[in-house]
C-alpha cells in the first residue's frame, strides 16, 4: 500500500527547509506493498552545518518514508564555462576515461567541480587494472557472443563439472544480487568490483527495481546492467542452504563443483564461518572451474578480502593508500544519474555554494530509541567536545512553557541567540520522511542525492552502524566523527570519536585465519595485519586503515 507524505515535494528543493520538525511518528500502513520490505526499522536525518562569513546553514537531510509521487526537474545545469570555475581535472588523474556522452550524465565530468582535489590519487597500477577491468566489460559483457554463449551453458548446464575452465571465451562471471538498503547496496558494489578485478571476472549488477534510475553506465560501450533474460531463475532467491553454496561446496563436496551450473557467494554479514570461507579463496581451489558466480552481500566486504594473503602483492600496489579503497573505487564506479545530479546541484547552488566551512552531521535512529531527546542530547555533545559547531550567547530572562521538538531545538538556538563567533546558522531540511524502506525508486533517488550532498562538506560526524554515514563519509573522502551507538537513551561518554579512517566498516568478516582456515575457532582478524583493525561502532566489524602514526 502506497503510503502518502504530509509533506509537498517541493520542499525537498528547499520551499520550507526552514519549517520546524515536528518529530511525529508515521503512521503505519494497512498493507505492505508486495514490491518493497522494510528492514530494521530506522530513522534517518543528516545535519550540513555550513560556517560562513555571511549566514551559513544547519541542513537537515532526511532519509526514510517514501511520500506522495514527487516531479522531479530534470537537470539543466548552465556549462561550467560559462560559470567562469576555474579548470579542474574532471579525469581524476587518471581514474576516468574521455569520451563518454557528456550529456547523458553530468556529473560524471561536472562532479569535481563541487569537491576539493583528490585527497589520494590513484596508484599507476590502480589505473592499469581498471583499463583491464574496462576491455573485459567490453569485451565479455551483455549483448557479446561470448556472454550469448556462456548465458547458453548457465541455462543448459553444458560443460559444467571439475573438468571446465571458468574462463572460457577468456571470460568468467560475478553477479551481484541488489539487497537491502541504498547503503547496503553501495557498499556492496565497490567492494564487489574489487572482487571481480582481482579475479578476473565481469562484474554485472542485478538492477533490482531502482539501479537505472540512480547510476550512470560506468563503462564505455557495454553495460553492467545484468540483462533481463538472464537464464537463472530464481537466482534472487538462494540461501546459504543452496547445493550451490560455497560453503557447502567447500566443506560437504571437498571442493567438487561436478553438475553445478555455478556457484553462490553468501557473504551476509550473518553468514556462517563455513560460506566466508570465500575470504580466503585464492581462485584456483574450484572456483576457476565455475565460470558463474552469485553474490549475495549487505556489507562492504573489502576488509575481508585485504586478510587473504593470496592478494597482498596485488592489492598493495593497487592501493598504496589502504585507508582510500572506497574512496578511489567509488568515485570510479559511482555517478549519479541526471535526475539524482539536479537534485544535488539545484539545493547546492540554493544554499550551499557561498559556505566558507560547511559540517555535515548524519542521525540514525534504531528501534526502541524514541524519543529523540537523547539523540539530539549526542549531537550538541559530540559538536562541543570537538569543537565543530560554535556556541550560543545564553541571555537571562528565558521563560518557561513548553520544550520544542529536538531537531527544532537545533535550529532555534541558532534563530533565537547570537553565536559566541558572531557567525550565523540557519536550519534547512531537504527531505521529510522518517523511515527506510527498500526499493523505491523516489526515495532512492531522494536518499542518494543526500549522500552526495553530504559528501560535499568539509568535516563530517556519522552515527554508529549506518551504512548511509559510511557512503556520506567515504564519497567525500573526509574521516568522519562517529557518534557512539547509545543505549539505554543514555547518552555515551565520549559522545563520539574520530574515526582511524574514512573507510566504512563491514559488519560481516571472517573470525579466522585464511592460513589455517580453522572455522570452528574464532579469533581476533583485527590484529593479523597493520591495515585491517576493529572498528570504532561496531567493534567486532573490521575496517581498512593506513599506518598507526
Amino acid at each position: 500500500m502506497e503510503r502518502e507524505s504530509s509533506t509537498p515535494a517541493s520542499s525537498w528543493l528547499g520551499i520550507d527547509e526552514a519549517a520546524p520538525f515536528a518529530g511525529k511518528k508515521a503512521t503505519k500502513a494497512a498493507a505492505e506493498d508486495a514490491f518493497f520490505r522494510r528492514w530494521p526499522k530506522v530513522v534517518n536525518a543528516t545535519l550540513v552545518v555550513f560556517i560562513m562569513t555571511m549566514p551559513p546553514l544547519l541542513i537537515l537531510l532526511g532519509g526514510g518514508r517514501p511520500g506522495a509521487p514527487a516531479v522531479w526537474i530534470k537537470s539543466t545545469v548552465a556549462s561550467l564555462a560559462a560559470r567562469g570555475e576555474p579548470k579542474k581535472d574532471v579525469l581524476l588523474g587518471g581514474l576516468l576515461l574521455p569520451g563518454f556522452d557528456e550529456q547523458s550524465c553530468v556529473s560524471r565530468y561536472q562532479s569535481v567541480y563541487y569537491r576539493k582535489n583528490m585527497t589520494r590519487p590513484p596508484s599507476p597500477h590502480l589505473l592499469r587494472r581498471l583499463r583491464q577491468q574496462e576491455a573485459l566489460q567490453r569485451r565479455c559483457g551483455p549483448g557479446t557472443e561470448p556472454y550469448r554463449r556462456a548465458s547458453e551453458r548457465l541455462r543448459s548446464g553444458q560443460n559444467a563439472g571439475d573438468d571446465f575452465v571458468a574462463t572460457v571465451d577468456g571470460c568468467g562471471y560475478l553477479v551481484l544480487i541488489s539487497y537491502r538498503g541504498l547503503g547496503n547496496r553501495i557498499l556492496a558494489i565497490t567492494s564487489a568490483f574489487l572482487y571481480a578485478m582481482l579475479t578476473g571476472r565481469v562484474l554485472l549488477l542485478d538492477p533490482g527495481k531502482t539501479m537505472a534510475d540512480l547510476f550512470c553506465e560506468p563503462f564505455q560501450g557495454t553495460s553492467w546492467m545484468l540483462p533481463g533474460d538472464f537464464p537463472l531463475e530464481h537466482f534472487r532467491d538462494l540461501g546459504e542452504d543452496a547445493p550451490e553454496s560455497y560453503g557447502n561446496v567447500a566443506v560437504n563436496r571437498s571442493g567438487s563443483v561436478a553438475g553445478l551450473r555455478f556457484v553462490y557467494a553468501h557473504l551476509d554479514h550473518g553468514a556462517t564461518p563455513a560460506n566466508r570461507l570465500l575470504y580466503c579463496d585464492d581462485h584456483r581451489q574450484f572456483l576457476h572451474r565455475v565460470q558463474w558466480v552469485i553474490l549475495r552481500t549487505d556489507s562492504y566486504i573489502a576488509p575481508g578480502i585485504f586478510l587473504n594473503p593470496a592478494y597482498k602483492e596485488e592489492l598493495d600496489m593497487m592501493f598504496p593508500n589502504k585507508d582510500a579503497v572506497f574512496y578511489l573505487l567509488s568515485r570510479y564506479l559511482l555517478h549519479p544519474t541526471n535526475d539524482v545530479w539536479g537534485m544535488v546541484t539545484r539545493f547546492y547552488h540554493s544554499y550551499l555554494k557561498n559556505a566558507d566551512e560547511r559540517l555535515g552531521i548524519q542521525i540514525r535512529v534504531f528501534d526502541g530509541d524514541e524519543p529523540f531527546q537523547h539523540i539530539l542530547d549526542q549531537i550538541l555533545a559530540c559538536t562541543s567536545q570537538e569543537h565543530l559547531l560554535p556556541g550560543v550567547v545564553v541571555s537571562g530572562g528565558g521563560g518557561g512553557g513548553v520544550a520544542p521538538p529536538p531537531i527544532a531545538r537545533i535550529r532555534d538556538m541558532y534563530w533565537r541567540s547570537p553565536s559566541a563567533t558572531g557567525e550565523v546558522v540557519s536550519v534547512h531540511q531537504p527531505s521529510h520522511e522518517l523511515h527506510q524502506h527498500f526499493f523505491r525508486s523516489t526515495h532512492d533517488m531522494k536518499a542518494l542525492a543526500e549522500m552526495y550532498l553530504l559528501s560535499l562538506t568539509d568535516k563530517i560526524v556519522t552515527s554508529g552502524w549506518s551504512t548511509f554515514g559510511y557512503v556520506g563519509s567515504g564519497l567525500g573522502g573526509l574521516t568522519p566523527y562517529i557518534m557512539i551507538k547509545p543505549e539505554n537513551h543514555t547518552v555515551p561518554n565520549p559522545p563520539c570519536v574520530r574515526a582511524m579512517s574514512m573507510e566504512p566498516c563491514d559488519h560481516g568478516p571472517p573470525y579466522f585465519e585464511c592460513t589455517k582456515k580453522e572455522i570452528d575457532k574464532i579469533i581476533d582478524t583485527g590484529n593479523l595485519v597493520p591495515h585491517v583493525r576493529s572498528c570504532e561502532d561496531v567493534p567486532w566489524g573490521r575496517k581498512l586503515a593506513g599506518p598507526i602514526s
